[in-house]
């Protein structure tokens, strides 16, 4: 079955005349003098692969993704080395431009299988089962069976989550990155929060780069590696050790710096660069879709719903009172809908007797166990405004302001227990939890 084909530029040989001229693999249906128009081509369903020769340099791993999303894959022709490994890092497959028709023919639908998600991605198996010519595109090869996936690193992610109406989930992971830290983990923090970041000023970090938005900006472009991640990474230095932030956006109406294909390679790099990567992430779970009838638009929840796809451990987080408790119940209905496999653990913050009544451990568990869904409470955190507003005002964690309060010790037995007994620092643990003395 024949490819149809969009292309854009001119290659030094007319390659668009030599694929007409083979008569099967591919069928060129139209050719564009701009990416603009390849993009309104490929939205309208016309073809399944794209072919660049002229401005790879404008093509970013979002538009490659934008194009991926409607069965679009993309072959971009240089002969630039740094140009072809940054296409391959954002999901380009290359050519050389004096590539032969028989030999783009081979590499277009090298990668549309690659899109098609079967078998193997690696591309050379099909070149030597096509026309001889492709050989000579062989040796790049190895650069373009698209290393991602082995490479992983070994890093934990956790995401903390919770619903509308400030629940602690700044708080919590700051405070659980500073407690990891402290026990001689590689930490990094990320501020993935779209309508309120609020890490920068919960550690008193004076940063208006908004590090998660440069990141996304280098890995959009494919330029985002281990050493550039860990530059535009603030280090935050406390008395029993060093994690690093990436900084959440400085304005809400940033958001669009924040597109999931470009998160996707920023939490991979994170990996790689820390034993444990703490996510707070954002409370809206909705799908952007249902906001939009444009499915090229950027997402505005994307940031949340990645990070949660991608968290080895997800903390769902709530207000242990009568709006919060409610409010969190609704959420885990949404995320269970949203990211069936996140088996969130459940938080109670803010445990209060004023608020949950005599013994407010006991009635909170006995309430959950009667309305909320099946999985149960695995802490609850104490309500100490002293010790947060003291922490807050001097841009600190618990254990520095606060080191023998009741709150600092629940968050680190809900992390490092676990995290010391596990060669990989996964942050399972069991559902035993010591209930707090008041």
């Amino acid at each position: 079955m024949s490819i149809p084909v969009v292309t854009v530029g001119q290659s030094q040989d007319d390659l668009v005349g030599g694929l007409e001229r083979l008569h099967g693999p591919v069928t060129v249906v139209r050719r564009c003098d701009e990416l603009a128009e390849l993009l309104a081509a490929c939205q309208s369903g016309l073809a399944r692969a794209a072919v660049v020769a002229e401005g790879t340099g404008d093509l970013t791993a979002s538009l490659v993704d934008r194009l991926s999303a409607v069965g679009v894959a993309v072959v971009g022709l240089t002969a630039d080395p740094e140009e072809a490994a940054r296409l391959r890092a954002i999901g380009v497959l290359t050519a050389l431009p004096d590539v032969d028709a028989a030999g783009l023919a081979s590499k277009i639908s090298d990668a549309v299988h690659q899109l098609t998600g079967r078998g193997p991605r690696h591309p050379e198996p099909r070149d030597s089962g096509l026309a001889d010519p492709a050989a000579g595109l062989r040796p790049a090869a190895p650069v373009v069976t698209e290393e991602t996936p082995a490479p992983s690193g070994t890093g934990e992610i956790i995401a903390v989550w919770g619903p509308a109406g400030a629940p602690g989930r700044t708080l919590l992971a700051a405070n659980i990155a500073a407690e990891l830290a402290a026990e001689g983990k590689s930490v990094l923090l990320i501020d993935a929060d779209s309508y309120g970041a609020s890490i920068a000023a919960t550690l008193g970090l004076l940063d208006e780069s908004a590090g998660l938005a440069q990141a996304c900006r280098l890995a959009d472009q494919g330029l985002l590696d281990t050493e550039s991640l860990k530059k535009v990474a603030a280090s935050v230095f406390t008395k029993s050790g060093e994690f690093r932030v990436l900084t959440g956006i400085t304005r809400a109406d940033r958001w669009t710096e924040l597109r999931a294909a470009a998160l996707s390679t920023v939490f991979e790099q994170s990996r790689k660069v820390a034993d444990v990567i703490v996510i707070d992430a954002g409370f809206c779970l909705e799908a952007d879709e249902e906001l939009s009838f444009d499915t090229m638009a950027p997402r505005r929840n994307a940031a949340t719903l990645r990070s949660l796809e991608v968290a080895d451990t997800v903390f769902a987080v709530g207000s242990a009172d009568a709006i919060g408790i409610p409010r969190l119940v609704r959420g885990l209905a949404e995320l269970e809908e949203a990211v069936p496999q996140s088996a969130p653990r459940i938080i109670l913050n803010k445990v209060r007797a004023s608020a949950a009544g005599r013994s407010p451990e006991r009635q909170l568990r006995e309430a959950w166990e009667r309305y909320a869904p099946g999985s149960g409470i695995e802490a609850l955190l104490p309500s100490e405004p002293e010790s947060c507003d003291a922490a807050l005002l001097s841009g600190s964690v618990l254990f520095e302001v606060a080191a023998e309060s009741p709150l600092r010790h629940a968050i680190a037995e809900l992390v490092c227990a676990p995290v010391q007994g596990n060669s990989r620092s996964s942050v399972r643990s069991s559902r035993a939890r010591r209930l707090l003395k008041r």
